[in-house]
């Protein structure tokens, strides 16, 4: 399989990254973060040595190398760009750091050099594991699988590549396997784990009639499936499609400076050349227009400009970092504050993506507790969710029941006592109950009931309640879960929209009709099921505590300790930043302005010229690592308490 990503030339945030000669690419997948570190490091070197009066040769052999290791990239991109008929800031920064060493700067034009090898190592880190995280996907469905073949002799059992499955064929699915194609169960019952492809909390029943997904994990009963759709079309291979779609186009997305880099990049080129031009055409000695056009292009250099924005963008990424949220890059801090709309899916994200018990009602005259303890005791030895969430939930140590065993697709059946007690999952929806209902048998008799329900995250509601408060469109529920189960989420958290029985690509439709409306959009997810939303969404924010490795990989921003509230907080830090960057460039503007009307009208030494531009360019800066203060965060608060714990629950009921 061709991957997109890696194979066609690399464009991030307006910057074309396009693929440059072999020799340069030699011996990695990501030599601009080498040479980004080799032109800091002499950098480093060059500039204390300028700063001890060293011999002029020396510092600037190393300056010039400098210029070498991180420069040759940029104007690499700026030539090709250039080709596709397109100016953009990196040709014109190679330029004026070309023009600063002519005049004897060649420690601005390292400067310049440093900060644009910097970030353009940056960017690229960032796609190339966004590109990672496509080829990752493959690896849920499984390689092989034991396709059936039944004639009258018998049955013949061969396993073959996934690949080679066909529409109609029959495959064999153990107990733990992997299903290999999207099909239809024919012959089996068993529980099938789908928690990766569709974000249910628990794994559901499936028997002759019902559907099952490529890439979901068997329970403990044997199922014979037969294809529905080949490999090329399954659910897993249309998550690739999307994933690898929406990533390349979200990598062509610029920052907010760049709207305005082509018309002042071209500019400055122009204004450059007439300036030039137009002394000599007047009599001007052709030293004293060189040497103006020099400071003209000094003064009206972009450094100042495209400080604007990165170093505000870069201290709301480390104030983000420091309380939990990783987000990969400043365009993705930048578009976070253009959120108008944030969806969330259910389970890992509302909730912790665990049962709990939340209520026991016997149906004899055993208590609430004898009736869990029974249940406690059969399930001790199982690997189920509902199992060790009904073991966890036992307030005294049980004695483990004898002769075990699991019953594929009903439950499991122990001996407790002498009494065969057995613990099945209720079947149809009973009216009013909200989670999942198993049942209690005592030799064949009901004890009772136990509900179970996937915790709530403790500050799921105050975190919804911040963001509908700074969006303009109402917070959105998107969840593979049941209607009633997402309705009593949504409910309890405060969401008034919702999406219920939603499978992956579902949810990837969800929020490109959204974003098709003119609606940049926020989700925030934890699963492998999540990943082509994530990558379809101007954002996609990971849980990463507990997410899956594709979702981290495909997301924009990771919250690094599942604390919902830092989502608000985010956005409004990136709506400060984004405040800072355009103060930032009316600085800019303000001195690029005076000195180049200065230039022009009189004559600037080109001391102050450099003085001035460098002065913009520290001011910028600094207004920028403002946003690195703690104050600049804003945290919710903390409920005293889980939202679990405010529910009232009826009397002698046991509680997870």
């Amino acid at each position: 399989m061709t991957n997109t990503l890696v194979d066609a030339p690399i464009r991030t945030g307006g910057r074309v990254l396009a693929k440059p000669p072999s020799i340069f690419r030699a011996g990695g997948r990501l030599p601009e973060v080498r040479w980004a570190g080799l032109a800091l490091l002499l950098f480093l070197i060059a500039w204390p040595l300028q700063l001890a009066g060293a011999p002029a040769p020396v510092w600037w052999t190393i300056y010039l190398a400098c210029y070498l290791a991180g420069g040759w990239e940029p104007a690499w991109a700026g030539i090709s760009a250039l080709h596709a008929k397109v100016l953009d800031v990196d040709l014109l920064m190679i330029v004026a750091a070309i023009a600063a060493a002519s005049i004897g700067q060649v420690f601005d034009g390292a400067l310049l050099i440093v900060i644009f090898a910097t970030s353009g190592a940056i960017e690229a880190l960032v796609t190339q594991r966004t590109a990672d995280s496509v080829s990752s996907l493959l690896s849920l469905a499984p390689e092989q699988a034991s396709r059936l073949t039944r004639s009258a002799t018998g049955d013949d059992l061969v396993i073959v590549d996934t690949a080679d499955l066909r529409v109609g064929d029959l495959i064999l699915v153990r107990p733990g396997e992997r299903i290999g194609g999207d099909g239809i169960v024919i012959e089996g019952i068993s529980e099938v784990d789908q928690a990766a492809m569709t974000g249910e909390s628990v794994p559901v029943r499936r028997e002759p009639g019902h559907n099952v997904l490529s890439g979901t994990v068997n329970g403990t009963g044997a199922l014979t499936v037969q294809i529905t759709s080949p490999a090329s079309e399954s659910v897993i291979a249309r998550m690739v499609s999307l994933v690898a779609e929406a990533s390349e186009t979200k990598s062509t997305r610029a920052l907010f400076v760049e709207k305005v880099e082509q018309r002042y990049s071209l500019g400055v080129v122009i204004a450059t050349l007439v300036v030039f031009a137009l002394p000599l055409l007047f009599g001007e000695d052709f030293r004293g227009a060189l040497l103006r056009a020099i400071t003209f292009m000094i003064v009206a250099s972009p450094c100042a400009v495209v400080l604007s924005t990165m170093p505000p963008l870069l201290a709301a990424i480390a104030n983000a970092a420091r309380h939990g949220i990783l987000v990969k890059s400043a365009t993705v801090m930048e578009a976070i504050g253009r959120t108008q709309l944030v969806a969330f899916d259910k389970t890992g994200t509302l909730t912790e993506g665990a049962p709990i018990l939340v209520e026991v009602t016997p149906a004899t005259e055993r208590s609430a507790q004898a009736v869990l303890n029974l249940a406690a005791a059969v399930e001790h030895h199982s690997e189920h969710p509902l199992g060790r969430a009904v073991v966890r939930a036992a307030e005294t140590t049980v004695t483990p029941a004898s002769d075990f065993r699991a019953i594929p697709g009903q439950g499991v059946q122990g001996s407790v006592d002498g009494q065969v007690v057995r613990v099945v999952q209720a079947r149809g929806e009973r009216a009013g109950t909200i989670g999942t209902v198993v049942e209690v048998l005592v030799d064949g008799q009901l004890a009772g009931t136990l509900t179970l329900e996937d915790a709530l995250r403790p500050d799921a509601a105050i975190a919804v309640a911040r963001t509908a408060a700074i969006t303009q469109h109402p917070v959105h529920l998107l969840t593979g879960d049941n209607q009633r189960t997402a309705a009593d989420i949504a409910a309890r958290t405060g969401i008034t929209e919702v999406r219920s029985r939603l499978l992956p690509e579902d949810k990837a439709a969800m929020v490109r009709r959204l974003e098709g409306g003119g609606i940049p959009v926020l989700i925030v997810g934890d699963g492998v099921n999540d990943a082509p939303a994530l990558a379809s969404a101007s954002v996609g924010i990971a849980m990463g505590r507990h997410g899956s490795d594709l979702a981290l990989e495909t997301a924009d921003a990771v919250i690094i300790r599942d604390e919902l509230a830092a989502i608000p907080s985010v956005i409004e830090l990136s709506r400060k930043a984004h405040r800072f960057v355009v103060a930032n460039l009316v600085i800019a503007g303000t001195f690029i302005a005076v000195l180049v009307t200065w230039d022009l009208i009189s004559t600037l030494p080109l001391p102050l010229a450099v003085a001035g531009h460098e002065g913009s360019t520290v001011i910028v800066a600094l207004n920028g690592l403002r946003l690195l203060r703690t104050n600049a965060w804003h945290q919710a608060p903390t409920p005293s308490r889980p939202l679990e714990q405010m529910v009232t629950a009826p009397e002698d009921t046991p509680h997870a």
